[in-house]
């Protein structure tokens, strides 16, 4: 219990790691091609968005001084879409595990199937393809992904995202947000990459609490009761 509590009230500007730094690109791509973003070698992170006041440019290791363009853009692609899934993840966790009678996936009435890192476990019993169509669906979405933003392997420049892609914008935004300008669309990338830091530490410590008791999240919080009986292993 203290353990998520903890980690859901760290900081969320945490910034990630990065791996060394290997020869600066200079890039002469226009600010339209990166949506109105200029890599600056002097800025925190390549002038990427994502710190935010009262943190800042979080760093205390010094990490991102010697990394280069293509290492700081892998890293952030790798950060925002790790952001996104644990920002479902949790989404997905609270939904499945709420007090009120409600399952996405399938009904399961009145039997409780205990904290949402089992749930998979029932999936295959009322839903036999689920892991394939599950499987195909990721797939698909990360061959689209690669196709938009990733060089093909064995590339001249051994780059592994194009130069031309900004990390994390795949295209999708079927509700027209998007800002036209850097200056909101660094700020809406850096509320995304907020929640999905936050998210991350969220769910880490979710799962962590769950595997040490076998208990729901909101059992754990003392916003449920306790009807779970984990089964009995027969030997």
């Amino acid at each position: 219990m203290k353990f998520i509590l903890t980690a859901l009230l760290l900081p969320t500007a945490a910034t990630a790691f990065a791996t060394p730094k290997s020869t600066p690109i200079v890039t002469a791509l226009a600010a339209s091609d990166l949506n109105g973003w200029v890599p600056d070698e002097s800025a925190f992170a390549w002038g990427l968005p994502g710190a935010l006041d009262p943190v800042g440019d979080f760093d205390p290791l010094g990490i991102s001084e010697n990394t280069s363009l293509v290492q700081m853009k892998q890293y952030r692609e790798a950060e925002t879409t790790h952001g996104r899934v644990a920002m479902l993840a949790v989404i997905g966790f609270l939904v499945t595990e709420a007090p009120v009678s409600f399952h996405p996936l399938f009904n399961t009435g009145d039997k409780d199937i205990g904290p949402a890192i089992r749930h998979l476990d029932e999936v295959r019993v009322v839903a036999p393809f689920f892991f394939e169509i599950l499987g195909l669906v990721i797939g698909a979405a990360e061959v689209g992904r690669a196709l938009k933003g990733w060089e093909m392997p064995g590339n001249e420049d051994n780059l592994i995202l194009k130069e031309e892609y900004y990390p994390g914008d795949i295209g999708f935004d079927p509700l027209g947000l998007k800002p036209d300008n850097f200056e909101e669309f660094s700020e809406m990338n850096t509320k995304e990459l907020q929640h999905g830091r936050l998210a991350m530490l969220g769910i880490a410590g979710i799962v962590a609490q769950e595997l040490v008791n076998s208990k729901e999240i909101f059992v754990n919080l003392a916003i449920a009761p306790d009807t779970f009986i984990a089964p009995v292993a027969v030997y």
